[in-house]
C-alpha cells in the first residue's frame, strides 16, 4: 500500500494512531505468512520437482534415449543409402567397448525400415542364396561331384567356414537371409531362398545359378562368410566379370551386377559400421569369374563376404544376433535401393 503524506496535519490523533497501528499490525502478520509460503513453494519447485515423485518411491518419467524407436511413418519405410560410406561406430577393440557389438545398436531409421509394412517393392521377386548348407558335412560324396560352370569345372559344393568356437557359415548365412527375407517381405517382395534349410544337402553351385531364373528374379544376393587369414578383418563384395564360355553367357547381368554390388558395399557399411576387408579385394569391392554362381546367371546377382569368421573380431560380430539384423537391414536396404532406382 503506498501513503501519501504532505505534512504533520494529516496524521490522525494519536489514540487513533495507536489503535490504526495496531490493526494494521494484526493485518500484515497474516499477509507476511502467505508470502513467505509462497516464496518457499517456488523455491522448492526450481530446487527439484521430482523430489516428492523420488521420496514417494513414484516410477521417474520414461526416458528418452529408450532403445525402442520411434514408429516410422508410411513414407519413411526405406531411405537409398548415401552413396559415400560412413563408418559410424566405434572400433570393436576400443577401451570400454563390449566384443562384437561395437557395432550392435542400430538407428531408429534403419530399425523401423526394417519393420514398417509397405508396397514398395511390390510386384518385385528377391533371389535370396544363403552360402553352402548345414549337412554338407554329411554328404561328401555328392558335394565334390564336378559341375560345369562355364570356363571350367568345380565342386557342387563345399561345406563352408566357421568361427574358431565352431559357428559355421551355413547356419551364419541362412539367418541372415531369413531375416532380409523378412524385411524385404514386408516392403512388399517376393523372396525366394535357394534353400531354407529344407535339404540335407546343396544345392550345387549351377542350381542356384539356375534358381534366379526359374524364380523369375529380378536380382539376387548370395550370402556367405569368408574363411579368410586369422590376422585379416573386413567385409567385401563379389562382383561378375564377363565371361562368355561354354554354357556361361553373363554378359547382360555384368552391369547392373556392378551396381547393385556398389548399392550393397555402401549399404551393408552404413547398416553395420563394419570396414572393408583389409586382406582381399579393394575398397570392399572384387569381380571374379571363377564362380559358378555368377558365371551361370541369368539375373544380376552379387555375393557378399559379410566378415571373416577365423578372425576373433569379425567372429563376435557374426555370432551377435543384433549384428545379423543389421547385416541384414544392409542386404535388404541394397536391394530395395537396386529395385527402385533403376
Amino acid at each position: 500500500m503506498t501513503r501519501t503524506t504532505s505534512g504533520p496535519h494529516d496524521e490522525p490523533p494519536r489514540r487513533s494512531r495507536l489503535l490504526l497501528a495496531t490493526t494494521a499490525a494484526g493485518a500484515l502478520v497474516p499477509l507476511c505468512l502467505a508470502g513467505w509460503l509462497s516464496w518457499q513453494a517456488v523455491a522448492d519447485h526450481g530446487r527439484d520437482d521430482t523430489a516428492p515423485a523420488r521420496a514417494a518411491g513414484a516410477a521417474a518419467p520414461p526416458s528418452t534415449s529408450s532403445s525402442a524407436p520411434p514408429s516410422a511413418p508410411p513414407s519413411a519405410a526405406f531411405s537409398a543409402p548415401s552413396s559415400t560410406p560412413v563408418d559410424a561406430s566405434p572400433s570393436a577393440d576400443a577401451p570400454g567397448a563390449t566384443p562384437g557389438t561395437a557395432a550392435a545398436t542400430p538407428s531408429a531409421t534403419a530399425t523401423a525400415s526394417s519393420t514398417a509394412t509397405s508396397t514398395v517393392l511390390a510386384g518385385r521377386t528377391v533371389l535370396l542364396d544363403p552360402g553352402h548348407n548345414p549337412g554338407n558335412a554329411a554328404h561328401s560324396a555328392e558335394i565334390n561331384r564336378q559341375v560345369d560352370i562355364g570356363n571350367g569345372r568345380k565342386e557342387c559344393d563345399t561345406t563352408g567356414t566357421s568361427t574358431n568356437a565352431g559357428y559355421s557359415e551355413a547356419e551364419y548365412s541362412l539367418d541372415v537371409s531369413r531375416r532380409a527375407r523378412a524385411i524385404l517381405t514386408a516392403r512388399g517382395a517376393t523372396v525366394v531362398l535357394a534353400q531354407d534349410g529344407d535339404r540335407p544337402w546343396g544345392p550345387c553351385i549351377d542350381e542356384r545359378a539356375r534358381a534366379g531364373a526359374a524364380a523369375h528374379a529380378d536380382a539376387a544376393v548370395s550370402v556367405h562368410g569368408d574363411g579368410g587369414p586369422p590376422g585379416g578383418s573386413g567385409f567385401h563384395v563379389i562382383m561378375p566379370a564377363k565371361v562368355v564360355a561354354g554354357k556361361a553367357d553373363n554378359a547382360a547381368i555384368v552391369e547392373p551386377s556392378h551396381r547393385l554390388g556398389l548399392l550393397l558395399r555402401d549399404s551393408f557399411r552404413a547398416a553395420t559400421g563394419e570396414p572393408y576387408a583389409d586382406y582381399v579385394a579393394a575398397q570392399g569391392l572384387d569381380t571374379r569369374s571363377d564362380l559358378g554362381g555368377l558365371n551361370l546367371s541369368a539375373v544380376p546377382k552379387v555375393f557378399i563376404e559379410c566378415g571373416n569368421m577365423r578372425n576373433s573380431t569379425d567372429a563376435k560380430r557374426m555370432t551377435d544376433p543384433q549384428w545379423r539384423q543389421q547385416a541384414a537391414q544392409g542386404i535388404a536396404d541394397a536391394l530395395t535401393a537396386f529395385l527402385t532406382t533403376r
